[in-house]
């Protein structure tokens, strides 16, 4: 039972993290550019943006399936450069998880990096300051409450993927098999004593990152 319980466990984990990094990345990327400029059509980009929020997972995976897969131009580039399918991989199901997680993470930063008095910005640009500089000694310092809520909730929705990344990635004992997907192989064998010892690990992780995060809001 010890391998059963752990394997899904630390790869979950595993993919959580992984993409916790991709959409912490992307996240302070464009929740930067999007708090900070105005253009024609910003509301559509936006909107593209927390769409994964409203879609049914489904949704998401089906559109993982026809981005990704062997008939699609981006999915052959893949295919042909790493000899292998992207669909049912231990990628497939980080590019699941990260789809899913970067809207919270998007949101957090843009809010905190809008919470930034202008002329605390300016007042560097006047000392010198590049736009690089400005960015990691300035703006992500300022907003780093917003930062580090939507790095914890971005993570926690990565871990607890279910819809996109079976879809997506499949149900591989030991290489895409996480948390979600295994408790729900388990309820649908009979399994309850597995199947609960999963869901108390999720509800404790869950609880966890929820106290973290009210506690960066205290």
């Amino acid at each position: 039972m010890a391998i059963d319980f752990w394997s899904p466990v630390r790869l979950s984990i595993e993919i959580a993290t992984v993409s916790g990094v991709w959409v912490l990345i992307l996240g302070l990327f464009f929740g930067k550019v999007m708090a900070n400029t105005k253009f024609k059509g910003k509301t559509l980009v936006e909107t593209v943006f927390l769409l994964p929020l409203v879609l049914p997972p489904s949704v998401i995976g089906f559109l993982l399936i026809v981005l990704f897969g062997s008939n699609s131009p981006i999915g052959q580039m893949l295919e042909e450069l790493f000899k292998q399918t992207v669909m049912f991989t231990w990628w497939a199901a980080v590019i699941a998880s990260s789809v899913v997680a970067f809207p919270l993470m998007y949101q957090s930063a843009k809010t905190g990096f809008e919470s930034i008095d202008e002329e605390i910005e300016n007042a560097a640009r006047v000392d010198g300051a590049n736009e690089f500089k400005l960015f990691m000694f300035i703006s992500i310092p300022l907003a780093l409450k917003a930062i580090i809520s939507g790095a914890i909730l971005s993570f926690a929705r990565a871990l607890g993927e279910f819809g996109a990344t079976l879809m997506f990635a499949g149900n591989i004992p030991g290489k895409t098999q996480t948390i979600p997907t295994a408790i729900y192989v388990a309820i649908d064998s009979g399994n309850m004593e597995l199947a609960w010892l999963w869901v108390s690990s999720m509800i404790g992780i869950s609880f966890l990152m929820l106290i973290c995060v009210h506690l960066m809001k205290s």
